[in-house]
């Protein structure tokens, strides 16, 4: 394989299915035998996959982020009002990034979110060579640190409150999930490369991982009133999510067809695989893990021909 690929990857967002994503990491981190800071030159990342694309690029191996989310993700995800999900968000990046900057990812990095007011992607980047414009003022991440605009990436409104971060500019600027406009970042990315980066497309292989497809779990009564008066609802904001998530592959598939693209993102529709971005079912965590193995040895002649 030539020595000049440019190799991109991109994570999707969905709560607690990232241990999908971090099933397959793990085993295409086996394969190449290297970080996958060493192999990608780009990373992009949506809320989980915010989380998990910073650590790579900060040069963390997978197992240990695995371990990390097994660790913090259930107890997350098991808070029941806004304010106590971002608190322990927070404290988690506290954890996982400490005072982490742009400046110190060892490839090159984009962290989705949606600015609240203007109602518009914002994108952390840590390489001007990344920026489409504006690259007089062009600061590493905006000037914000790694684990705050993960915070703004992750923070699915209204389950969690909107995330205020503060530029280099002193602007303080209100976001929430950046999959409300790329739960699937690969278009962003693609257009890194071949815009702002000027890589010719035949040079370009992506990898773009999803978080896997389930059924949807079953509420009781109880719980289904609850939400329908408390907010639009958990299914209506993972049906938001996917719909966003197929949407933004659709295109890819028109827009980039000529890029060489691997898509991983089984679709599981045995009742027992239910579950939703909440999920704290650790057992239940586990078995999506497994199944992010089970989907990567499904494409793993095509990952070595990428990656190899």
């Amino acid at each position: 394989m030539p020595e000049n690929l440019f190799r991109v990857l991109s994570l999707d967002g969905g709560g607690a299915k990232g241990f999908y994503t971090l099933g397959v990491l793990r085993e295409i981190e086996a394969l190449i035998g290297c970080p996958i800071h060493e192999r990608f030159n780009l990373i992009f990342g949506t809320s989980t996959g915010s989380i998990i694309g910073a650590l790579l690029a900060l040069g963390k191996p997978v197992p240990d982020i695995l371990n990390l989310y097994k660790e913090h993700v259930p107890t997350v995800m098991q808070k029941k009002a806004p304010d106590e999900k971002s608190e322990a968000l927070a404290a988690l990046s506290a954890i996982v990034f400490g005072d982490a900057k742009f400046e110190e990812v060892k490839t090159n990095i984009g962290v989705v979110a949606t600015r609240w007011v203007e109602e518009r992607p914002m994108i952390f980047k840590a390489n001007i060579v990344q920026a489409h414009g504006m690259k007089a003022t062009f600061a590493p991440g905006f000037g914000v640190p790694i684990g705050e605009a993960v915070q703004a990436s992750c923070s699915a409104y209204p389950f969690f409150n909107r995330k205020i971060v503060v530029t280099e500019k002193d602007e303080r600027v209100e976001l929430i999930d950046g999959g409300f406009c790329a739960n699937n970042p690969t278009l962003y990315a693609i257009a890194d490369a071949t815009v702002a980066m000027k890589i010719p497309p035949e040079s370009i292989r992506v990898v773009s991982l999803g978080v896997g497809t389930y059924p949807p779990k079953p509420l009781s009564k109880l719980s289904l009133d609850y939400w329908k008066r408390k907010s639009p609802g958990v299914q209506l904001l993972q049906k938001t999510l996917e719909i966003n998530t197929q949407s933004m592959e659709q295109l890819r598939a028109i827009l980039y067809k000529h890029i060489q693209t691997i898509r991983i993102n089984q679709s599981f529709s045995e009742p027992t695989m239910a579950t939703d971005l909440f999920e704290h079912d650790l057992d239940k965590l586990n078995v999506l893990t497994q199944r992010g193995a089970q989907s990567y040895g499904e494409r793993e002649e095509e990952l070595k021909s990428y990656l190899l």
